[in-house]
């Protein structure tokens, strides 16, 4: 896949950041500076960036392939083979033939593309430090704490581990070890049912909202039955008597760009533009995805907003970036960002177009930089795990 043409280039310009934000104009001001100024910008990428990248993609042909996940910037989506969300993209690299894959995303999604792919590819992330905040929410030596006390009170053996795809490999391998299973948002629904066919109750990691959406609003739990998991407090700051009682063990972890979303939010989107659909990602919290229209996963997002008659009108509560490019794409729709700031996925966009041209271009030279290695032993009980996801 060639770069977008200059034109291209243009017309993805065309939204700019002040009609997504229609929440910001003029009502905080401290906020909004900076969101949007008159006269000409500069182009996004060095235009001298562009040329490189493009010659070390022809250069590499069909021994790389580049991923671009859905929340990366344009200027390193313009040279995407594929594009998608996180499993999706893993499940790519596993299926190409490339001998290097360039993982245009976050640590945790390059270490599952690396747990899927065969021994003779090599995953590589352009910038080490694009890592996840929800990811590093939960660690290996809390979450292995959580379960020896899980174990004292009696409650482990009853207990299902369900991990969802955004963490770190060390947690999929913990969960792969004690019998669970890894859910994406798609899919969250039939982890759980699953997971509670087989147990009784649920550890889920590390995201809290997702995994209290889908038990209260896919399965019919009650909010009584689910309790949060605080891996800084003894016993997670529960008492025996809660952990016992609870259907869902929820780890206190959360998406920062989607935690940034209000039920305020949803209110004054309706009121500012009466007939406005509201669609949110289950990542959101529980007041805002009960207020929403709409709930679903990147993709379905993107489904849903795209497949939508012309003149429909959606307040999108997402990643900016995908915001951004979904309006550029549906020129035909009113689409605004559902926050009143500039919220970017910050670690997401550390890899940039200069880090995947010195990436590419080491490449070119003979040298393999940033190399993404998962051990056997954890590869092997992510994998476990995973396969236990698709055969449900």
């Amino acid at each position: 896949m060639l770069p977008r043409t200059e034109t291209q280039d243009n017309e993805a310009m065309a939204v700019s950041l002040q009609e997504l934000l229609i929440l910001g104009q003029g009502r905080d001001l401290a906020s909004e500076r900076g969101v949007s100024c008159s006269g000409e910008l500069p182009a996004a990428s060095d235009p001298e960036l562009i040329a490189r990248a493009t010659q070390a993609k022809v250069a590499l042909g069909k021994r790389a392939l580049i991923l671009g996940h859905h929340y990366q910037r344009d200027e390193v989506i313009q040279f995407a083979d594929i594009t998608g969300d996180s499993f999706k993209l893993a499940q790519a690299a596993a299926q190409s033939e490339a001998e290097f894959i360039f993982f245009c995303g976050v640590h945790f999604m390059a270490e599952s593309a690396d747990i899927l792919t065969s021994p003779h590819q090599k995953v590589i992330l352009p910038d080490l430090a694009a890592g996840c905040s929800m990811a590093d929410m939960a660690t290996a030596q809390q979450v292995e704490a959580c379960w020896k006390e899980l174990e004292r009170i009696g409650v482990a053996r009853s207990t299902i581990p369900v991990t969802y795809m955004n963490s770190s490999a060390a947690i999929k391998s913990f969960t792969g070890e004690h019998g669970g299973t890894i859910c994406t948002s798609s899919n969250a629904q039939k982890s759980l049912e699953w997971a509670l066919a087989k147990g009784e109750k649920v550890l889920f990691l590390p995201d809290q909202h997702l995994g209290r959406n889908t038990a209260v609003l896919s399965l019919g739990i009650q909010l009584a039955d689910c309790v949060v998991w605080n891996p800084w407090k003894p016993l997670g700051g529960l008492t025996e008597e809660e952990i016992k009682g609870a259907t869902m063990i929820l780890w206190r972890g959360h998406c920062s760009v989607h935690g940034r979303f209000t039920r305020e939010n949803v209110v004054q989107m309706r009121d500012r533009i009466p007939g406005i659909q509201v669609i949110v990602h289950p990542e959101c919290t529980h007041e805002v995805v009960t207020a929403a229209d709409v709930i679903g996963s990147t993709e379905k997002i993107i489904h849903t907003v795209s497949g939508s008659a012309p003149g429909s009108k959606w307040a999108v509560g997402t990643e900016l970036n995908l915001v951004a490019r979904l309006a550029a794409q549906n020129p035909d729709k009113e689409i605004h960002f559902l926050d009143k700031t500039v919220c970017y996925c910050s670690t997401m966009n550390r890899i940039d177009l200069p880090h995947l041209v010195w990436a590419m271009e080491s490449l070119v030279d003979g040298h393999i930089v940033n190399h993404i290695k998962v051990s056997e032993h954890v590869a092997h009980y992510s994998k476990l795990a995973l396969t236990q996801m698709l055969a449900l």
